[in-house]
C-alpha cells in the first residue's frame, strides 16, 4: 500500500483572492515600528513598557524554537534515509559559511578603516563606565576552544531546550535523526508523530504572528524612548559607517552569489520582508526562525536541506555579525587612540573566525564575542567596548537582518547545489504568487 503523504499539494491563488494591503504582516509590522516610534518620541517615559510588549513577543516565539529546530532537523535527516548525503549537505554548508563570513571581515575592516569614523575622538578610557560590561565580562570565558567544544554537548538531552542553545539543539537532533536512521522503517511511526508536532508548532506560530507588529511596536518604542527620536535620524558617524558596510556587503557578496545561483536577491528580500522587518524591530533572530522554515519550503527548497542548513546556519552564518566584529574592534581603537597596523588587523581577523563560531548558543553573543576577542589580542582596551554599548541594538537591528538575508540566500543556494529546490515553485513565490493549501482528495 502506498503511504499518503502528509505534505499538503499548493496551488496559486489568482489575482482576485489578493489580499488587502493593509492585511499584508509586513504593512501591519511597519505601522507598529511607526507607531512605537511615535509613542516613544512622545512619551519616553514608558520605554520600559515598550520592552516589555517587545521581550513578550520575542519570548513567545523563542519558547518553540528548540522545538522547531528538532522537528526540522530529525524528520529532515530521517527523511532522507542516506547519511551520506547528510554529510555532503552539512560540509557543503559549512565550507560556504566560512568563505562568506570570511568576505564579511574583510569588508567590515576595509570600510572602517577607510572611513575611519573614531578617528580624532581620543576618548578617556578612565571616563567610560565599565558596569555595564560585567555581564558580558561574566560569560566572555565561554568562548574558548575548549569552551566551544564542551558547549556543543548538553550537560542534558532537556537543558539544551531548557536553556536555548541553538548549537546543543542541533546536536542533539542530529544523533537522535541518526538513531533514528539506524531502525530503518520502524521508525515511520516516530518520524510521522514528530512531522504532526512540527505542523502544529508552525499553526501555534501563525497565532503568535498576529501579535508581530504588537512586538515591534513595543521594540521601536523602548529604542526611541531610550535614545530620542534623534536616533532614528542621526544614528552617529559608527552606526551610519556600519549601515554603509552592511549595505556593501549585501551588492558585493551577497548579491553575486544570488545572481550566479539564478535567484534575484531583490525578490528574496521581498519575500521575506515581514521577516526583516521583525528582526530589524526586535534585534532577535529567533522570533522569526519558524517562518524562515516554512517560506523556504513553500518557495521550493527540499525539507531536508532546509532542516539541515537553515538551523545550522543559525549557529555559524552571521555574515552581519562579523561586519559588527570587524568594525566595532577597529573602531574602538581608533576612539582610543590605538592605531593598529595592518598585521595586528589581520591577527585580529584570524581570531574573529574562530571567536564568531564559539559564540554560537551564547546570550548576547555579539558583545560577548568580542569582548572576549579584544580580550585575546590584548591590542585594545577592554573597556572600551563601554563606548558602544548606547548603540549596540542600534546596529544590532542592521546585521540581525543580514545575518537572516544571507542565511535565507545560503539556504537556496545549498538547495541548488543538491538539485533539491524546486524552481517553479520559487518562482512563484518570488513573484509574489499566494500560495494556498490543497487537500489531497480537492487535489484529486
Amino acid at each position: 500500500m502506498t503511504a499518503v503523504t502528509t505534505s499538503a499539494v499548493e496551488r496559486p491563488r489568482g489575482k482576485a483572492g489578493r489580499k488587502p494591503f493593509y492585511k499584508d504582516m509586513s504593512v501591519q509590522v511597519f505601522a507598529g515600528m511607526a507607531a512605537g516610534a511615535l509613542i516613544g518620541w512622545l512619551w519616553p517615559q514608558s520605554a520600559d513598557f515598550m520592552r516589555t510588549l517587545g521581550d513578550l513577543f520575542i519570548r513567545l516565539i523563542a519558547m518553540f524554537v528548540g522545538l522547531i529546530i528538532f522537528c526540522a532537523v530529525v524528520h529532515g535527516i530521517a527523511t532522507v534515509r542516506e547519511a551520506k548525503k547528510v554529510g555532503r549537505v552539512a560540509i557543503r554548508a559549512l565550507i560556504y559559511f566560512e568563505v562568506v563570513t570570511t568576505f564579511a571581515l574583510v569588508i567590515g575592516l576595509f570600510m572602517i578603516n577607510v572611513l575611519g569614523p573614531g578617528r580624532g575622538m581620543n576618548l578617556d578610557l578612565h571616563s567610560i563606565s565599565g558596569a555595564g560590561l560585567d555581564p558580558y565580562l561574566a560569560t566572555a570565558h565561554k568562548i574558548t576552544a575548549n569552551g566551544f567544544l564542551l558547549g556543543i554537548v548538553p550537560h542534558t538531552a532537556v537543558s539544551a531546550f531548557t536553556e536555548g542553545n541553538v548549537l546543543q539543539v542541533v546536536f542533539t537532533s542530529v544523533l537522535f535523526a541518526f538513531g533514528l536512521l539506524a531502525l530503518g522503517r520502524r521508525a515511520d511511526p516516530m518520524i510521522e508523530m514528530i512531522d504532526i508536532t512540527k505542523r502544529t508548532v508552525f499553526k501555534i506560530i501563525g497565532y503568535v504572528m498576529w501579535l508581530a507588529p504588537i512586538g515591534a511596536m513595543g521594540a521601536i518604542g523602548f529604542t526611541v524612548g531610550k535614545f530620542g527620536i534623534a536616533s532614528l535620524v542621526s544614528l552617529g558617524a559608527m552606526v551610519v559607517e556600519f549601515y554603509l558596510t552592511c549595505l556593501l556587503f549585501i551588492v558585493c557578496v551577497l548579491w553575486p552569489i544570488a545572481r550566479f545561483s539564478g535567484i534575484s536577491l531583490w525578490k528574496l528580500a521581498r519575500y521575506i520582508r515581514t521577516e526583516l522587518l521583525i528582526v530589524i524591530g526586535t534585534s532577535s533572530s529567533e522570533s522569526v526562525f519558524p517562518q524562515l522554515v516554512e517560506k523556504l519550503q513553500r518557495a521550493g527548497c527540499d525539507e531536508a536541506i532546509v532542516g539541515l542548513v537553515l538551523p545550522t546556519g543559525y549557529a555559524f552564518n552571521h555574515d552581519g555579525t562579523c561586519l559588527y566584529f570587524a568594525a566595532a574592534s577597529v573602531f574602538l581603537a581608533q576612539a582610543v587612540g590605538i592605531d593598529l597596523s595592518i598585521w595586528q588587523q589581520l591577527g585580529l581577523l584570524g581570531i574573529l573566525l574562530v571567536t564568531s563560531k564559539g559564540g554560537a548558543g551564547v546570550a548576547g553573543s555579539a558583545i560577548v564575542v568580542l569582548v572576549s576577542t579584544l580580550a585575546a589580542t590584548g591590542t585594545v582596551p577592554v573597556a572600551a567596548v563601554g563606548i558602544i554599548l548606547g548603540v549596540h541594538r542600534l546596529m544590532s537591528s542592521a546585521f540581525v537582518a543580514v545575518n537572516i538575508l544571507g542565511n535565507a540566500l545560503a539556504t537556496l543556494v545549498v538547495c541548488r547545489w543538491e538539485n533539491a529546490l524546486d524552481q517553479a515553485a520559487l518562482t512563484r513565490a518570488l513573484d509574489g504568487e499566494t500560495m494556498e493549501p490543497v487537500t489531497e482528495s480537492a487535489a484529486a
